[in-house]
């Protein structure tokens, strides 16, 4: 019977290739998996009612986290995006007008998550110094001067900025009087988010070390989070960023960002 005969270069090619192809179909096969696990497991959370709450920046209204409403909703989240009057009041009393509002807007059950641009984290974590939330779920804030802001220091005097930030901005330099150090530490799940980028050149030159033109990366960090990533982002956009918006969604998803 007549049978093809392969030359003897093909078939080594052949018994190197398979082993090789063979990995390369794992590695693949364990990428997707990896990729598709924080999905499956938003799935898995959304079997009971799942609220994030949204508090924007400083100088800032709830438009500015319009697009992060849309994404987390589209991904099953109820979503409370929370506008605040930021420049009229100190921090203390934003943080007691406006989280009481936010969480009377989530469903009586399942977990309450925040995502926190800037200032915003500092009213959560504020307002949890006096006040427990109940089924508090997970937080990423994102550029929040958890260690205050060196711009405040050089600046917070000047009458445009006070004018411009109000009461509430003069609250979170660096020195003994800054409110989010004396906050102190969390002790709830947080992944922080930092920027690297900037477009104020201006104020950057105040900042040392890397920063997203209004807080350095390592003024972002607090003692006690679960999670810290550094993207190139700036401070006034990164609420805006699909990769941040992604990222979102994997640490509410599973309390740790994709690396």
């Amino acid at each position: 019977m007549w049978m093809r005969q392969w030359p003897a270069s093909r078939l080594r090619w052949n018994s190197l290739a398979s082993p090789v192809a063979g990995r390369a179909a794992a590695l693949a096969f364990s990428l997707v998996c990896l990729l598709a696990w924080p999905a499956a497991q938003a799935e898995e959370n959304m079997k009971e009612p799942q609220c994030v709450v949204l508090l924007h920046g400083l100088a800032r209204t709830a438009h500015a986290m319009k697009k992060m409403e849309t994404a987390l909703e589209k991904t099953g989240y109820t979503v409370v995006n929370q506008g605040y009057p930021s420049t009229k009041h100190p921090i203390q009393t934003l943080a007691a007008q406006t989280l009481p509002a936010a969480l009377a807007q989530c469903p009586d059950e399942g977990s309450v998550h925040f995502v926190t641009h800037s200032m915003g984290g500092i009213l959560l974590r504020q307002y949890l110094s006096k006040h427990t939330i109940p089924r508090l779920g997970r937080t990423v804030m994102l550029g929040p001067p958890n260690q205050g802001s060196e711009v405040v220091d050089r600046l917070g005097a000047w009458a445009p900025f006070q004018w411009f930030n109000g009461p509430a901005g003069s609250q979170m330099g660096t020195g003994s009087d800054s409110v989010p150090i004396q906050l102190g530490s969390v002790d709830f799940p947080v992944g922080v988010i930092a920027g690297n980028q900037t477009i104020n050149f201006l104020l950057s030159t105040q900042l040392p070390g890397p920063n997203d033109g209004k807080v350095t990366v390592e003024r972002t960090k607090v003692e006690g989070m679960q999670d810290h990533l550094v993207l190139p982002v700036t401070h006034p956009f990164m609420m805006r960023s699909g990769a941040v918006i992604e990222q979102v969604k994997v640490f509410l998803a599973t309390g740790a960002f994709s690396k």
